[in-house]
């Protein structure tokens, strides 16, 4: 979030009483309906035993029956142009890493429903702050699957209408005509490709939406620092140790997800790019779109998890840049740091520190609360490995570098 949305979360939270944020009983029923509804029409509800029936079928047909007849059925004939063929190459080469990534998010939503509830998943059973600003960011989530699907269908829709109609399509033993062949494929490939792309963005969108949930509870966090008394510790502490369950809980269910996308993402660009180099024919859009395209969604899709994965990071260890300037102010006995002196409002505290309240009662409680943060502020982990903004600057220059070579060799602006 930008400076205004900070500002109006920390002006907008209720007075907080001498609890840490209780938790609320229960959530209205359609406050997730429009994520639900999403769930239902990508033919992931597994809310009933019809539903994981559909399911099944779907991801059986669309991640895998229907790639594999494309492969097989899908012929360019001798007499085309060689951009034909190199284009019919790269669709086999896209479909395994497109069915992979699909794969990888099936089998994680399916452990995810298994066991918990979409209210259970986003840890929105409690915390008033994030009561006030989740449909916001469920929103938000929402938006960034349309900004990345959208433009890449329209794309891959241009693609493929280019791509069939230079293309033949036969199977044995049916009689039939091309075109009607060549327009069930076109239709199948097509729904295909949005589905296996929507189950691994979806997965992604619902990572990053977890992550933007805890930075709420963060927030609600820093106004418990605005007392001055010794409840205020005991308050952090419960606080921060809820918020470091709840987002150790969210390293162990993404962990399987992050990095095996990872492989398959990285191991698919080394192949575009041998298999790029090894063509000697010219680049164009027809031979080449499957593979911009295909590229766009994996990294967009990625670095959506990982750079969510980083921003709850930086704010978990934030806290103690705040903390430590709060031990700081009551133990000089003045007042913080003015807001306007520093850009970042969520290292801002605010505290009025009284003349008759007795600060040096409890400075050793305060120097081991900034001592427990300090060794507690990793974030979202990976086997014990922090997914911060040093990790993300690493992943992003080796994954940025190899797309932009594959790139350069793979398209031709004429």
């Amino acid at each position: 979030m930008n400076h205004g949305e900070d500002e109006y979360f920390l002006h907008h939270l209720p007075i907080l009483s001498n609890t840490p944020l209780q938790p609320s009983k229960s959530l209205p029923s359609d406050d997730l309906r429009n994520f639900r509804l999403l769930l239902k029409w990508c033919a992931l509800d597994h809310s009933s035993s019809s539903g994981k029936a559909v399911s099944y079928m779907m991801f059986v047909v669309f991640t895998l029956l229907v790639p594999i007849i494309s492969c097989l059925s899908i012929k360019t004939p001798r007499t085309r142009p060689s951009s034909v063929m190199d284009a019919n190459s790269f669709n086999v080469l896209v479909q395994f890493p497109e069915s992979g990534l699909a794969v990888i998010g099936f089998l994680t939503l399916i452990c995810f429903f298994r066991i918990y509830s979409l209210t259970q998943l986003l840890f929105l059973d409690d915390s008033t702050l994030v009561r006030l600003g989740y449909s916001r960011e469920l929103d938000k989530a929402l938006r960034y699957l349309a900004y990345i699907l959208v433009p890449s269908f329209l794309v891959e829709l241009v693609h493929k209408s280019i791509f069939f109609s230079s293309a033949e399509v036969s199977f044995p033993f049916i009689k039939s005509s091309c075109a009607a062949l060549n327009f069930v494929m076109f239709f199948l490939v097509l729904f295909s490709w949005v589905y296996r792309t929507g189950v691994f963005l979806l997965v992604c969108i619902l990572f990053r939406l977890t992550c933007e949930l805890q930075i709420l509870r963060f927030r609600g966090l820093h106004k418990l620092f605005d007392r001055c008394g010794s409840d205020t510790i005991e308050d952090v502490c419960k606080e921060h140790v809820r918020i470091k369950k709840q987002l150790s809980a969210t390293s162990h269910r993404y962990r399987f997800f992050i990095i095996a996308a990872f492989v398959v993402i990285s191991t698919s660009q080394f192949v575009a790019l041998l298999l790029v180099l090894a063509s000697k024919s010219d680049r164009s859009f027809l031979s080449s779109g499957d593979l911009v395209v295909c590229s766009a969604v994996q990294l967009s899709g990625f670095f959506l998890c990982v750079l969510g994965a980083a921003r709850i990071t930086h704010r978990a260890q934030g806290v103690v840049c705040i903390a430590t300037r709060w031990h700081m102010a009551l133990t000089c006995a003045s007042e913080a740091v003015s807001p306007e002196s520093d850009t970042d409002s969520s290292d801002n505290i605010y505290i009025n520190v009284s003349p008759s309240l007795d600060l040096s009662s409890f400075f050793q409680a305060r120097q081991a609360l900034v001592e427990y943060l300090r060794h507690n502020n990793k974030g979202i982990t990976l086997y014990g490995y922090a997914l911060d903004r040093g990790l993300l600057h690493t992943l992003f220059a080796f994954e940025f570098s190899l797309v932009m070579w594959i790139l350069s060799k793979v398209v031709v602006l004429s």
